[in-house]
């Protein structure tokens, strides 16, 4: 007889909240990550567009990325 407990991430569809909206995030307006400013500037040189200031938040700097990757056809 099997005990194993059921692992969510092997579901064929993943929970609907997987993905949230950033202006829900519970730390969306704290300052964004380094990793965010560094994958926004790389972004940016490669959308032609001029960098953010460094005061977004972390639900903006988010919004931004999607927005870019967009444009650049990475969705």
């Amino acid at each position: 007889m099997s005990n194993q407990l059921h692992n969510p991430k092997l579901d064929e569809h993943p929970a609907s909240n997987a993905e949230k909206d950033p202006d829900d995030w519970v730390s969306g307006d704290e300052p964004m990550t380094g990793a965010q400013a560094s994958y926004l500037t790389t972004l940016c040189e490669e959308a032609k567009v001029e960098p953010p200031s460094g005061d977004l938040t972390k639900a903006d700097a988010s919004k931004m990325i999607d927005e870019l990757k967009a444009k650049l056809g990475r969705e």
